[in-house]
């Protein structure tokens, strides 16, 4: 079996675009600082082997950032961090309730069982110029079976 990237991409971002609070959900970091509104951008942080491997294969634990990001630079500002908590809480809830991502995976790691928990860390960084509110959201997700191991 190989790495399923495009699917697993597909469905991280898929929750993003059916959340309904984003103007833009992008399938990589992005390079220039986002426009007006929330955007999402999804990419994948690392990838390492997990103990629950099988005898005859390795499983790993892919880890996603999912970053939410907004200007800093806007009238309500009183509005900034609610409306970014709405769509995390908005994510973190479909991560949660799609535990297998639509069949793509094990499962969300969601308590840190091989490594790092589901969690969200909010921030700011500078990009272009541009202030931004972030929140980034690190989703680990389990595969299983990725790679045979042959003597």
């Amino acid at each position: 079996m190989a790495l399923n990237i495009a699917g697993l991409l597909d469905s991280v971002v898929s929750h993003a675009m059916a959340s309904g609070y984003f103007e833009r959900v992008n399938a990589h970091e992005p390079a220039n600082a986002p426009g007006h509104g929330l955007t999402a951008a999804v990419w994948v942080d690392g990838i390492v082997t997990v103990r629950s491997s099988g005898l005859a294969s390795a499983s790993a634990r892919m880890t996603f950032n999912v970053r939410l990001y907004t200007p800093v630079v806007q009238e309500p500002a009183d509005a900034i961090d609610p409306n970014l908590l709405a769509a995390t809480d908005a994510l973190m809830r479909a991560y949660v309730g799609d535990f297998e991502l639509g069949g793509t995976v094990r499962k969300v790691d969601l308590f840190g069982s091989s490594g790092q928990a589901l969690e969200a860390r909010a921030g700011y960084i500078q990009q272009d110029g541009v202030l931004l509110r972030v929140i980034t959201i690190t989703l680990p997700v389990i595969v299983n079976d990725l790679w045979d191991e042959v003597a």
